[in-house]
């Protein structure tokens, strides 16, 4: 598991030097009976008028060259002495560089964004393959019985470690093979099937969630899978099937979400034959145990030689790594993540994944369906705060009535109900897109881990609510009276670091912004860069004022108005009706926005963030519909959950929509200034603060460790 902090990142990239032009073409008609014309579907309109056409194609040149130039340095150029410090527009290049910027697949969150509701990408609910739903709930069952019998979740946690024999079960039973394919030792699991073994596995022990999820996610099965050559496939992949663990190595003490400032380096050899690797990374999941670790270092650029951030494949137990320090956090005791010191480690030329200065693409690509193992195990987490609270409050009676029937009760066990479900349908939904080829799911897997990591820390906190003294006494003390041990506590623990967990939510934000602007940029972009000379900026206003032209007026009326619209779907049809209209809402709004601020729209990262979070709450209302209808004869009662988390969302939308204009930012933004100058340093007074004499962040230098090598090895079964 990727640990990121929130640094302070500036938000999204709205300089044009660094957007790219993506092909203009027409959208397809819309079968669903969506306004199929003008609107902006991730590619750009075609404008008739000749003179726009030419500034157009200038621009597109223009913009094209900027971002190569960048790639080619590797999305960052020369680094600066002891990484560090670098600006403030570098770092943003760099971020950008890395992104994909093509759209060449229909992406149901894209549309969403840009004022279309095209309910036809997710309607019909797709369908899975029977033969492979068989395969996989053979294992999942295997895995099933193995838990409840083998598993003591509770001794890991007071333990702080996952026994080695649970190492060797779980590896018996395929389960670190799970997302490898078949041809290569592994169960060839669909995104489907494996977020539902995870889930699984984490309401027994979310270390083991963490563990399994780490290590197929993003360590090195899923880059492999993904970008590696069929040689490294074949040397790797089947003995990580069979049960060695691996990690990602990225952030660094001083490098979080920033990666422009990787200071880890891999200086080719004098013989040509590989790398050595220099540096420290902080976070590692499974750093301590994994002896296979994908490691992002950077390559300096060369005579023939691209350079920048890459990927390599390195062995943990290689000459030079030193595991200095199992970290300790507030939950998930039993993760074993480290902090890892490399000295003069050395990696041959075929341990590269995916050639010099890909390294960003890799992770961020990765991502994309990595980023669906988070939510898996938060659903898990809201099915089983449901299931304890309606035990709980069926059986607890206060008054003369179970809790359960108390208003201030019900309104919570609605929320926990409601929620779960549409945690779980998004995350089904964002799976079987995953598992077509034919979508993009980069904003949807973004969403669903935004959403789901906010909502199931919700649940936990409502759920300790209802349970009252007993949520916040830990399983042990629960059970030494005799009491059932439903370790709450334990769980909201666990759950907190899903909000800073690959992507905080502050990043999260700024980088579903970042996507759902993209179109915007591609017209407009050099309006708002500051560097753009007049030239530049009037042939951006040509071709933007061509493209708005067309694209404004579908958001004013669409099929959202029509009294029948969507009548298919029955009692639902009033939800999604609400959800076109304020996808229109939402695009109008955006517009608005980047007309008012322009260039200094990067910075309103809190309006930004209501705008991603009035997507997430659309997305999911269009899921649970589309699910509960399709369902609607063999599970009739999920039409009333989801009519229930409509009516929720609906609510929080309209706050959120509220919020856009009506809020406190901007003075929140000026008394930040003044606090961060002192000005209320008074205020701290009367208490006894934590002493200063460490820095914030732990400085290091290069060299070999001086600290006793901490990792451990699981000794093979006997």
């Amino acid at each position: 598991m990727l640990l990121v902090e929130h640094v302070d990142a500036s938000g999204p990239r709205f300089e044009g030097a660094a957007v790219t032009t993506t092909q203009n073409s027409r959208p397809t008609p819309d079968p669903a009976g969506g306004d199929p014309a003008g609107g902006p579907t991730g590619r750009v309109a075609p404008i008739d008028d000749p003179t726009a056409t030419e500034a157009i194609a200038t621009a597109a040149a223009e913009a094209t060259a900027d971002a190569a130039a960048i790639d080619a340095a590797g999305g960052a150029g020369a680094l600066p002495a002891e990484a560090g410090h670098v600006s403030e527009k570098e770092a943003r290049q760099v971020a950008e560089a890395a992104r994909e910027s093509a759209w060449d697949r229909p992406s149901f969150g894209k549309e969403l964004f840009l004022g279309r509701l095209r309910i036809d990408l997710i309607h019909p609910w797709p369908r899975t393959d029977p033969a492979e739903d068989a395969r996989a709930e053979q294992f999942l069952g295997r895995l099933r019985a193995y838990l409840e019998s083998e598993v003591d979740g509770a001794a890991i946690e007071r333990d702080a470690r996952i026994p080695d024999e649970v190492f060797h079960g779980l590896a018996r039973l395929g389960a670190f093979g799970m997302k490898i394919d078949r041809s290569h030792g592994g169960l060839g699991l669909s995104n489907l099937h494996y977020c539902r073994a995870l889930m699984l596995a984490g309401s027994v022990s979310p270390a083991i969630g963490a563990l399994l999820s780490a290590h197929q996610s993003i360590g090195v099965p899923q880059p492999l899978k993904m970008f590696g050559t069929d040689e490294q496939k074949q040397r790797f992949l089947p003995r990580l099937a069979a049960g060695e663990v691996s990690a990602f190595l990225l952030t660094e003490p001083d490098v979080g979400s920033d990666p422009a400032r990787l200071a880890t380096t891999a200086e080719p050899t004098a013989d040509g034959a590989g790398y050595r690797l220099n540096g420290v990374k902080l976070w590692a999941t499974n750093g301590t145990v994994a002896t296979l670790l994908v490691v992002m270092a950077r390559v300096p650029a060369g005579e023939g030689r691209r350079g920048g951030i890459t990927a390599f494949v390195v062995d943990g137990d290689a000459e030079g790594i030193t595991v200095e320090r199992r970290n300790e956090f507030t939950g998930l005791r039993g993760l074993e993540n480290s902090l890892t010191r490399f000295h003069d480690v050395f990696v041959p030329n075929e341990n590269v994944i995916g050639g010099e200065g890909k390294g960003l693409k890799i992770a961020l690509t990765t991502l994309n369906t990595g980023r669906l193992s988070l939510p898996a195990m938060c659903v898990g987490a809201g099915k089983w705060s449901l299931n304890v609270a309606r035990d709980w409050a069926a059986d607890r009676v206060q008054w003369g009535r179970p809790v359960g029937e108390h208003e201030a009760v019900a309104q919570k066990l609605a929320f926990v109900a409601a929620t779960t479900y549409g945690m779980e349908t998004m995350l089904d939904l964002c799976c079987l897109l995953a598992d077509d080829d034919r979508n993009d799911i980069r904003i949807e897997a973004a969403l669903v881990k935004l959403y789901a990591s906010e909502m199931a820390w919700k649940i936990g906190d409502e759920l300790l609510q209802i349970r009252g003294g007993r949520g916040y006494e830990t399983a042990d003390s629960l059970a030494a009276r005799g009491e059932r041990p439903a370790a709450v506590e334990q769980m909201l623990r666990d759950l907190r670091i899903n909000r800073i967990f690959e992507g905080s939510t502050e990043i999260m934000h700024l980088l579903i912004a970042r996507e759902a602007v993209d179109a915007h940029l591609s017209v407009a972009g050099d309006i708002i860069d500051p560097d753009a000379g007049l030239g530049r900026k009037a042939r951006a206003g040509a071709r933007a004022g061509a493209f708005y032209a067309k694209w404004l007026p579908t958001l004013a009326v669409g099929r959202g108005q029509a009294p029948r619209a969507y009548a298919e779907f029955g009692p639902l049809a009033g939800h999604l009706r609400q959800v076109e209209r304020h996808s229109r809402k939402l695009a109008r709004s955006t517009f608005y926005a980047m007309s008012r601020w322009q260039g200094k729209m990067e910075r309103k990262q809190a309006f930004l963030g209501r705008v991603v979070d009035i997507g997430a709450e659309l997305f999911a209302m269009s899921a649970v519909c589309v699910r509960a209808y399709a369902e609607k004869d063999t599970r009739p009662e999920n039409v009333e959950l989801a009519d229930l988390f409509c009516r929720q969302a609906r609510l929080r939308v309209d706050a959120l929509f509220t919020g856009l204009w009506a809020n406190t930012d901007s003075v929140d933004v000026a008394a930040a200034k003044r606090i961060l100058d002192g000005r209320y340093a008074a205020l701290e007074g009367g208490v006894i603060t934590p002493p200063a004499d460490l820095p914030w962040v732990a400085r290091w230098t290069p060299g070999p460790s001086a600290a006793q090598d901490v990792r451990r090895r699981i000794p093979r079964p006997e």
